[in-house]
């Protein structure tokens, strides 16, 4: 996503969640900053509830996830669920895949296109495919 140039400081993050059609809470426009100015990045909402803590930002491990969700929502996020109970939160809500290291818990990108053509069954009666993602799981060449 591209950064978008600003005098204010959240001038960036302001016009972000106008255009996604949020409210501009004190909360949403901290957080929205700390997610969408640094670039294309995976976070969990642990990471992110710390950065926030960091800057100042006083916020809740609750207001975090409801405020990523709000995020996905709104198209602004995407979820990458790696395990029950593990999910990132993926800035780049374009077309691509990622790669998952276990033993550090790291995504990384693959662009959309790198991914051939495969085989899907059908979808159940009433429903459409929406989007194919794939989690390659990787470790490290030492296996620890």
């Amino acid at each position: 996503m591209a950064v978008m140039s600003g005098s204010r400081p959240f001038a960036n993050a302001l016009e972000l969640l106008r255009c996604a059609k949020l409210r501009p809470t004190r909360q949403r426009l901290s957080l929205a900053r700390l997610l969408f100015e640094k670039g294309d990045r995976h976070v969990t909402a642990e990471q992110l509830h710390g950065e926030a803590l960091n800057a100042s930002v006083p916020v809740s491990l609750a207001t975090v996830y409801n405020t990523l969700h709000q995020f996905i929502g709104a198209g602004l996020l995407r979820e990458v669920v790696v395990d029950p109970g593990r999910s990132y939160f993926d800035t780049n809500v374009g077309n691509h895949h990622h790669f998952f290291i276990e033993s550090s818990g790291q995504l990384h990108d693959i662009p959309g296109d790198a991914i051939g053509a495969i085989d899907l069954p059908a979808p159940p009666p009433g429903t459409t495919i929406r989007r194919v993602d794939v989690i390659i799981r990787v470790d490290t060449a030492t296996g620890k």
